[in-house]
Order: C-alpha cells, then structure tokens, then sequence
C-alpha cells in the first residue's frame, strides 16, 4: 500500500512540475494576482476576463522568476476569456489535450494549477459533471461543451489549467461563469475565441436593446403558429435597434430572422456575429395579433 500512495504522489509532483512551467502569474488587478496558461511559445497567454480589470499596466510572471509587461490583444467577458501577448520567445508551452473533454469522465482525477504567487500551486479533485450539449452561459457566450469539477479554487487560481493525470491540459478554470461553481472551458472552446480575438480584438456579439422573460402563448396563436410561448418585452430601449425597429414595450416575440424564439436562449442564439448590422424580420404578438416587423441588429459592447 506504502508503495502504490508514494508512486502515486510522486506521479502527481511529476504533472505538477511538467505543467506548471507553461502556468504563469497574471498581474492586471489591484489585489491578490491570478493565473493564466502559455498559449503558443511565441508569447500568447490566455486567462479568464474576469482577473484582467486593467487594459493597461499588466504584468505577467514567467516560471524563470522574471516579470515581463504584457499587451491585452483582446477579450470575451460571455466566455470569460482573455488574450494577452508577452514579447518573449520560447516559453513552455504545456501540452495541450486538444478536443471538448470527451477523453474523460465523471470521477476521473484532474489537478487545477495556478501561479498567484512566485511558484505554481496546485489541487487535487474529480470530474463531478460534463455537459452534454453546448451550453449558453449567463453571459451569453455559447461554449460547445464544459468540465465540472469538485476542486478547491484557491484565489488567484482562476486562469489557471485543469490537467488530467498524464499532464496534459484539459481547459481554463473559471470560477465566474456560474456563480459558486468551478467550471473549465475545454481547448476546443478557447481556441476559436483566441483566432476571433487575434483578428478582431473582440467577439462580436448580436444586440437589440430589449429586456425579455418568457410567457406562454394563447391558445389560438399556441395552435397556429405550433409553439407554446415567446418572448415578452418588459424594456425596450428607444434609442436601440429594437426601439428603432418599431418594437413596443409588451410585444411578444415569437421569431426572429425566421428562427423560432421561445426562451432567451433563443434570442441570443440569434444574436450571432454575422447578423450584425443586418437588417431581420422579427414576429411579434401585439394586441393580441400577429405583427412583422424589421430590426437592423446592433452589436453588444
């Protein structure tokens, strides 16, 4: 028994000192630093958005000890993703699992590594879930797949890597996206946003200017238009493209560029970057009557 613990716990520091050297300190807010993973070894570091309150200033922690400045190419707060660029070349660039986490399974053992600190941190828990489907998070970003896990986020942990028993990175830890839970965005996730953020510095996101919740329709439009509820609107802001669309405050959407629209997941799921600043057909119920309107789409800043 002494043996398999003592391989067992040497296995652990051996993932621990393999991946550790591509974790680095992420220095862009007045308190404790957080955590982010050498994305290439050409000086792209990923993080999560929400340890990076400064544009400017940032600082990031190399595992040589050295501190070097470091530029923000650009960020996602629905994903909470952040992309920054060191001048360095040659950084440990941990092995990256690649895919959506489908190699694992609930109760496999991962470790979540951070660097808040001088020396990289680690702790150990299991799988606890894995989403089936994708998944549109709170704030609106829309992730094909995520990772649960039971692991202590530490402060200053978040940005950091998830890695599996062989080392390998499995995503990013976020304590943020869903509030009191540990949830990991696989590299199948990071990777388009990174490709987005490096073009563009930013994902365009759809926007309309309404606030919305879901009510059920009557039991005539239920039968004719063969779905049981829309989307009420509760604000309507008058100088956004829903208001400059026509749009009224109690109108209730049921489509949009001819998707159906039930729930605000719906909604947003419309809401996608190629449809911005294009003009779309909205379906709404006013009065107790069916009204089409057209809305030019704006873009979320």
């Amino acid at each position: 028994m002494t043996t398999i613990l003592q391989e067992m716990s040497n296995g652990f520091a051996e993932v621990v000192k393999r991946a550790g050297s591509g974790v680095v300190r992420v220095e862009a807010r007045q308190r404790l630093p957080a955590s982010g993973i050498v994305w290439s070894a050409d000086g792209l570091i990923v993080s999560a958005n929400h340890v990076v309150r400064q544009d400017e200033a940032i600082g990031v922690g190399l595992a040589d000890g050295r501190t070097v400045a470091a530029t923000l190419l650009g960020r996602d707060p629905t994903t909470d993703l952040a992309l920054l660029r060191v001048e360095e070349n040659g950084l440990d660039e941990p092995a990256w699992a690649g895919g959506d986490g489908q190699t694992m399974d609930v109760g496999h053992l991962v470790l979540a590594l951070g660097r808040p600190g001088q020396t990289v941190q680690a702790t150990l828990g299991i799988i606890s879930a894995l989403s089936q489907d994708s998944w549109r998070t709170p704030a609106g970003g829309l992730l094909d797949r995520y990772l649960q896990t039971d692991v202590v986020m530490y402060p200053g942990f978040s940005g950091g890597p998830l890695v599996d028993v062989n080392g390998q990175v499995l995503g990013l830890n976020s304590s943020a996206l869903v509030r009191g839970v540990s949830l990991t965005i696989p590299a199948a996730g990071i990777g388009p946003v990174v490709e987005t953020l490096l073009t563009h510095g930013r994902v365009r996101r759809g926007y309309l200017g309404v606030s919305t919740q879901p009510v059920r329709l009557p039991e005539g439009l239920k039968q004719q238009l063969q779905q049981e509820t829309g989307l009420l609107l509760v604000a309507v802001e008058e100088s956004g493209p829903a208001g400059q669309g026509g749009l009224l405050l109690g109108d209730t959407i049921v489509s949009l560029a001819g998707v159906v629209v039930r729930t605000y997941d719906d909604l947003v799921a419309v809401l996608s970057a190629d449809r911005v600043h294009q003009p779309v057909a909205v379906q709404v119920v006013r009065g107790g009557q069916m009204t089409e309107l057209e809305v030019v789409i704006g873009e979320r800043q």
